[in-house]
């Protein structure tokens, strides 16, 4: 697998844009994708089970790595009262959900859509809710960058819903999440609340 979509905001692959056909929230929609993001081809695994997990969001959400769009749309779908930020390094994603967030409108009611960079997104923001298939194979630094800037931007009384395959530290990575919570890095209790299809999901509440 090229992994560039992970990091790289100029994807080197040909911009082959085609259409798939996927159900989101019970809505059966037509979806653009590309090469060069994430799981072009259909909803991956990871991001099932998280979407079968996790319970109905309300106000300020965030998808973090959105690539191109599944989370954030499943989100726009089930809250269409909610205000949803999705947020990847890859313009191409960016570039894609905007696309689909008009593609899923025209078929049902969806909440209010912000697709943007990282850098884009204002640093008082808070968020009720953050929905993530986190980049794993960014390597383990990176990965604790990542969260250990975004989980503190919980609002209080939220809480993150984190997938990651058993096999790639699911396990490692929520004892890590438990003990940096518990040092008062910006978040509170770490627990998981499911497992299936080798994946684990992950949820850590606000501090």
């Amino acid at each position: 697998m090229n992994d560039d979509h992970y990091f790289t905001a100029r994807p080197a692959s040909a911009d082959e844009r085609r259409v798939i056909d996927v159900v989101l929230a019970g809505t059966r929609l037509r979806l653009e994708t590309a090469p060069g993001v994430f799981s072009p081809g259909h909803v991956d695994l990871g991001t099932q089970v998280l979407l079968r997990t996790v319970p109905d969001p309300s106000g300020r959400i965030l998808d973090l790595g959105c690539g191109w769009g599944p989370i954030a749309l499943t989100a726009a779908l089930r809250a269409p009262g909610a205000e949803v930020t999705a947020v990847d390094v890859n313009e191409r994603a960016l570039d894609l959900l905007r696309r689909n967030v008009d593609r899923a409108s025209a078929a049902a009611p969806v909440a209010a859509v912000t697709a943007v960079s990282p850098l884009d997104v204002p640093a008082e923001e808070r968020f009720d809710v953050i929905w993530s298939n986190p980049p794993i194979r960014i390597g383990k630094d990176a990965l604790h960058e990542l969260l250990g800037t975004w989980l503190p931007r919980l609002a209080p009384g939220g809480a993150a819903w984190l997938v990651v395959q058993r096999n790639l530290g699911a396990d490692s990575l929520a004892r890590w999440l438990a003990a940096e919570g518990a040092d008062t890095r910006g978040w509170g209790a770490a627990e998981k609340v499911a497992s299936a299809k080798g994946f684990r999901v992950l949820k850590v509440n606000a501090a």
